[in-house]
């Protein structure tokens, strides 16, 4: 695995590459990768972070794991190739922006659009082994994703955080309330979504607090 990132990030994320956990992590990746089918291709492993620049976010969504079907991940959470049927649980985020903001619903899943409005589309794993969901949890990607999240907290302002189910919530104590605000609600799984996912809200919230902090809204 080569470690490329935009050079916006790398500054604040260079301590990580750093550390030996890290180095251990690379190693595991790199063999992952020769060993098996691994998602998303490896040129994309860091593409959350070369298509939003640190200045550049305003928004982040947690993901867990990259999707494990092929063809499907792109580096980017919830997201998919244009040529990939939308997945259950992105369908329901676009019939809830739909709902919330009469939006057209996307002929296709690919949210490079939103990535590049200021939207980090961040999955706590970047990787994952083909028709295994979990298979790289706990290898370090974990560790490293949290120190993202904790360095936005700490180096910005006004950053609108959506966590979105039990495993995403569990991310709020890495984030400054007092500075940020943080949006929390069921997952958009088709297990889930009615239990309060649909209704959120989350996406005017979203753009009503950059509007009060004179930032761009989400084009959503």
């Amino acid at each position: 695995m080569e470690v490329k990132t935009a050079e916006s990030w790398r500054k604040y994320l260079e301590k990580e590459f750093q550390q030996p956990y890290f180095a251990d992590l690379v190693i595991f990746v790199k063999e992952a990768y020769r060993q098996h089918k691994v998602y998303p291709p490896a040129k994309e492993i860091f593409r959350a972070f070369d298509l939003c620049s640190f200045e550049a976010t305003k928004v982040v969504i947690l993901g867990q794991d990259p999707y494990h079907g092929p063809g499907q991940a792109n580096g980017l959470c919830f997201s998919v190739r244009e040529e990939v049927a939308i997945p259950p649980s992105l369908v329901n985020i676009f019939k809830e922006i739909h709902h919330q903001l009469a939006a057209e619903i996307p002929s296709h899943g690919n949210l490079e659009r939103w990535a590049k409005q200021g939207v980090l589309l961040l999955n706590a794993t970047l990787t994952v082994q083909a028709s295994t969901p979990g298979a790289h949890q706990k290898k370090g990607w974990e560790q490293f994703t949290d120190a993202v999240i904790s360095t936005i907290s700490q180096e910005k302002e006004h950053i609108v955080f959506l966590l979105w189910g039990v495993y995403a919530g569990k991310k709020e104590h890495l984030i400054d309330r007092g500075k940020h605000m943080v949006l929390k609600s069921p997952h958009p799984s088709p297990f889930s979504a009615h239990r309060g996912f649909f209704g959120n809200e989350h996406f005017v919230r979203a753009n009503g607090y950059l509007k009060k902090n004179n930032l761009a809204e989400i084009v959503w």
